[in-house]
């Protein structure tokens, strides 16, 4: 006869009670009163619970969750659990793999209880997570799963209940307390407005006061503005009175300056004159006193040097008319006349 197993079973085949071959999924054919084999599965297995437990204050409690585990020493399963398959419908002769399960729920729950037991029931309910990982751990580390041949990979707990009066109370008490949180958040939002309105009518009155300040500021600051520009004012019109006394004082040292230069001008023109006079009159006397000296023809002769001819006919004709010689006969001719006349009148 030939029988295949599936890939997630690991097969020890015997012959005559002896083991001669072995491996996952294995296929042979075999002579059925001689073979036997045993297929341990090697896939995850999930194994579900509810433990009733007790915590440390006496109250019940309800652990539901789901426990996953693999075979991972195939040959140390067998040697603990049956796993001997009939070969013609690969189906156990016992139910290995339950009694397998069982086993491990129960090394479980003992971890559990120990766990719980320590625990306030409220502290209990809140701690799934850090009882699911702390199982685990434990189950990891115990020496009689591992002799099983097992290694737990999971530990989940999916819920934790109280029975159901415990429940009820649980509730009323939460209610009762959420209540009382609603009626103190109440109170306090009370206050909180309370508090609120008095900080703004706080503000309010600050800002008043605040405003009111910066008035008054603001008026001294007018005051002290206007002080400002009337003495500024009054400085600017005394200096101005100054700067006009100063021009006017100025001006007139000016005036008196120029007329003082103009006094010493006058005088030094006085004085100029007077020395050109004197320098004039020296000139003139000391010419007459060299004139003096001279004879009349002498001077004559030099006044005429320099006269122009008409000048010297009109010496002429004065000194005849004086009758200084006597000329019998005159004659003057038409052209000397008109000579004398044209000469005459462009010297004039």
């Amino acid at each position: 006869m030939y029988v295949k197993f599936l890939p997630s079973q690991y097969v020890l085949r015997y012959r005559k009670g002896k083991l001669v071959s072995e491996g996952a999924g294995l296929a042979f054919f075999f002579m059925e009163q001689y073979t036997t084999a045993c297929a341990v599965p090697v896939s995850s297995q999930d194994a579900d619970f509810i433990f009733e437990e007790t915590t440390k204050d006496f109250q019940k409690v309800s652990i539901q969750g789901q426990l996953t585990y693999q075979i991972t020493d195939c040959k140390q399963a067998t040697n603990v659990m049956d796993f001997t398959v009939n070969l013609k419908n690969k189906q156990y002769f016992d139910d290995p793999m339950q009694k397998l399960s069982k086993r491990i729920l129960n090394i479980a729950k003992v971890l559990v209880k120990g766990i719980v037991g320590n625990m306030q029931m409220t502290e209990a309910l809140q701690e799934s997570r850090d009882l699911a990982v702390t199982v685990l751990q434990q189950l990891q580390k115990n020496e009689e799963i591992k002799g099983l041949g097992v290694t737990p990979t999971g530990f989940s707990v999916l819920r934790i209940a109280p029975n159901p009066e415990t429940a009820r109370a649980l509730e009323a008490s939460a209610r009762e307390e959420i209540l009382r949180q609603s009626d103190d958040a109440l109170y306090e939002r009370r206050n909180a407005s309370i508090e609120q309105e008095r900080k703004v009518k706080e503000n309010e009155l600050n800002t008043e006061i605040k405003v009111e300040q910066k008035k008054k500021t603001i008026k001294e600051t007018e005051i002290q503005t206007r002080q400002m520009v009337l003495e500024r004012e009054n400085e600017m019109q005394r200096i101005k009175t100054q700067s006009q006394l100063e021009q006017e004082q100025l001006k007139l040292d000016a005036e008196i300056e120029l007329e003082r230069k103009r006094k010493e001008l006058a005088e030094l023109r006085f004085e100029n004159s007077r020395k050109e006079a004197d320098a004039e009159a020296y000139r003139i006397g000391a010419v007459m006193d060299a004139y003096s000296r001279l004879n009349a023809d002498v001077l004559v002769a030099l006044a005429t040097l320099n006269m122009k001819p008409e000048q010297l006919i009109a010496q002429a004709f004065d000194k005849l008319a004086m009758g200084d010689n006597k000329i019998g006969t005159l004659n003057i001719t038409p052209d000397l006349l008109q000579s004398l006349t044209e000469r005459g009148n462009v010297n004039g």
